[in-house]
């Protein structure tokens, strides 16, 4: 019988449990996958924790990206076939051997992207993709700030607005991953924890400030993230690593320069399966154009899924973190 990591209660890593589970056989539009790598993102530990509620209830198998093989098909799938390289991110149950999934929401797998590597990149790439390409479209002439620069999103971002032709802003908390955010992309990094960050956005852009804030890590970096935008710019808050935002006056926005905030989903970018696939392929091109790399620089066993939690939630992580079953 395949194992999987389920919670039976929310709170901290160590709830994360470690047990067999009986895997249904694929229904009607759906294929069954045998995972060779499963991603691990911070919006894991938003179920783990509560913070987001699960729509099935407790218990649940923790996780929302993979790549594997299909090993069954349901009634009336077509254009898959068994033995069929896939990935996805969307819907819990990735922390596990075998899972049955959506037909509809599978992506097929190019020969040049591995296993580990669409693992640690889909969720994150894909995010991404719609906050440069979509949410706010970087471009030539922007200048862009981007939070925990040295995450895994944060690096993809930091590439990937660097391609476009931005200038790059990260925020970082130590010196070794200001150095790994520069190597990626980022034009300057500044240490949080070291310097006052708002003050030092502004001397770097020559009091301009950024046409746009992505920002991951929540209540930590607000309001500051607001003083760091010149007027009419965007704060993008995709992320709340550091706990939620407190509700937003939105007095504050037009007091800081008619501002704009948004609080988009990959899901809500992804909802048809046309800008699923059109968000993956072109994920799939920057990739192997060689303009974005996605390293996975932690490897857990399946079983050590609580490990993972610690260190991803430690911030003793850069880069991608996957788990192998």
């Amino acid at each position: 019988m395949p194992a999987a990591i389920r919670v039976h209660k929310t709170g901290g890593p160590e709830v994360l449990t470690y047990e067999e589970v009986q895997v249904a056989a694929p229904k009607a539009g759906e294929v069954a996958i045998r995972h060779h790598a499963s991603g691990v993102n911070f919006v894991d530990t938003y179920y783990r924790t509560g913070l987001y509620p699960v729509a099935g209830g407790l218990p649940f198998v923790l996780g929302a990206e993979a790549a594997g093989e299909i090993i069954a098909l349901g009634e009336g799938v077509t254009g898959l076939k068994i033995g069929d390289r896939v990935t996805y991110s969307g819907s819990i149950g990735s922390y596990s051997e075998e899972r049955v999934y959506p037909a509809d929401r599978v992506i097929k797998l190019p020969e040049a992207i591995s296993y580990e590597q669409a693992a640690g990149m889909m969720l994150k790439g894909m995010t991404a993709r719609y906050l440069v390409r979509r949410t706010f479209e970087v471009g030539p002439g922007h200048t862009v700030l981007v939070h925990a620069a040295a995450g895994g999103v944060g690096l993809i971002l930091c590439q990937w607005s660097k391609a476009l032709g931005a200038t790059v802003i990260g925020t970082v908390g130590s010196e070794e991953k200001a150095d790994l955010a520069r190597r990626n992309g980022a034009d300057h990094a500044v240490l949080y924890n070291k310097e006052d960050w708002v003050k030092r956005v502004a001397e770097i852009t020559g009091g301009r400030k950024c046409d746009v804030v992505y920002d991951g890590v929540g209540r930590a970096t607000f309001p500051g993230s607001l003083d760091c935008l010149r007027p009419l710019g965007l704060w993008v808050s995709f992320g709340n690593a550091s706990g939620p935002v407190e509700p937003v006056n939105m007095l504050l926005l037009s007091q800081k320069g008619s501002l704009f905030a948004t609080r988009p989903t990959l899901g809500t970018y992804t909802a048809s399966r046309e800008d699923l696939v059109a968000t993956a392929n072109d994920l799939f091109d920057v990739v192997g154009s060689g303009k974005v790399k996605v390293p996975v620089n932690q490897r857990f066993p399946l079983k050590e899924a609580r490990a993972a939690h610690e260190a991803l939630e430690g911030r003793h992580t850069t880069g991608s973190t996957i788990l192998l079953p």
